[in-house]
């Protein structure tokens, strides 16, 4: 997947108003399964596992055991004895090692990364593109759910609603040999509807523009679920005793001495990770972790950490660019809000 095609702005521009394919192939698939599969997912990772039912996914992340977050993943159930670990490229071996470090459950664990190919279809006209290859009622898959069916000719293809770019759309699992056909195919039946490939660099803008943690910049062996504002996925549930859940718990109640926000820059100027962020004094009160400007805002975004009480929606801070410090706001996410 290249970094951009026709353009970072254009590629951007055209998943949230038309749509865009994104070949996300990179993404690790992790087989976990057995008669002890769900026991085993409860205990390594912080949502809470029963609440998913077959064809129904959830987003969760590893704690790692010492407070921090080995990776965020994405959890397919295919019934109580099968399940399909969607995670991060960069994280496939790191997480690959966890599990089988984790498994004293014995779970059966399999990784198909190397065997699965993932294609994103992304944007407002994604279901008129898909529908025209499959028989599957895609307005019938509900928001994190998913089906197994044929489409595109291809038997078995794993059909998902989920997307990292808030501008709704569907991801497509299925062997490494139909990936040019599929990719063809949907290329074709997305002409009219003026679809094109996008990169990486509008992947992160998109996502950006949503709020929606990147691991390695927002998230990651330092940085707690709760910290991250992730604590709507970390579940305490009676009978969720998840690694890490005590040292969570505690942060819930007790609360944290540094938040993730999402801010918009007031003054001109683009942020950029590991900038600091600064309070009215110059005293610094945190990190950028991600930066860009906006291609639907025209303006420059950010997310980072900085100290709980500058973290609450309409707090100023300031970000320090090229020694000057300039003026930002705390927003609630997501930072691009299509209603203004």
């Amino acid at each position: 997947m290249p970094l951009e095609y026709s353009g970072i702005r254009d590629e951007h521009i055209t998943v949230r108003n038309h749509v865009g394919i994104f070949d996300v192939s990179h993404m690790g698939e992790l087989w976990v399964s057995g008669p002890h599969a769900t026991s085993f997912l409860q205990r390594i990772t912080t949502n809470d596992i029963d609440k998913l039912y077959d064809d129904k996914i959830q987003y969760t992340c590893f704690p790692n055991g010492k407070g921090g977050i080995v990776d965020d993943l994405l959890v397919y159930r295919f019934n109580p004895e099968r399940y399909l670990l969607v995670v991060n490229a960069a994280n496939i071996e790191k997480d690959w090692d966890w599990l089988n470090e984790q498994n004293i459950n014995q779970a059966i664990l399999n990784n198909g990364s190397d065997e699965i190919s993932q294609l994103a279809v992304q944007g407002p006209r994604s279901p008129d593109v898909l529908q025209k290859l499959t028989k599957v009622d895609l307005k019938g898959i509900k928001y994190y759910s998913f089906c197994v069916d044929e489409f595109a000719g291809i038997k078995d293809v794993i059909i998902s609603a989920t997307g990292y770019t808030g501008a709704g759309g569907f991801e497509l699992y299925f062997s490494n040999d139909a990936a040019v056909s599929i990719w063809e195919q949907i290329m074709d039946a997305g002409k009219e509807f003026g679809i094109k490939p996008i990169g990486l660099a509008a992947r992160n803008t998109l996502r950006l523009e949503m709020g929606y943690c990147l691991y390695g910049n927002d998230i990651d062996d330092a940085t707690s679920s709760i910290e991250a504002g992730l604590g709507w996925i970390t579940k305490f549930n009676d009978g969720n005793d998840f690694i890490d859940r005590e040292y969570l718990w505690q942060q819930k109640n007790k609360g944290v001495e540094r938040k993730l926000i999402g801010f918009v820059m007031l003054d001109k100027g683009i942020p950029r990770q590991h900038y600091e962020i600064a309070d009215k004094q110059g005293n610094q009160i945190g990190e950028v972790t991600s930066g860009t400007m906006s291609p639907m805002m025209n303006k420059g975004i950010g997310m980072g950490y900085v100290k709980t009480s500058y973290s609450n929606p309409g707090d100023m801070i300031y970000i320090q660019i090229r020694n000057k410090s300039l003026k930002a706001r705390v927003v609630t996410m997501p930072i691009y809000k299509k209603d203004g």
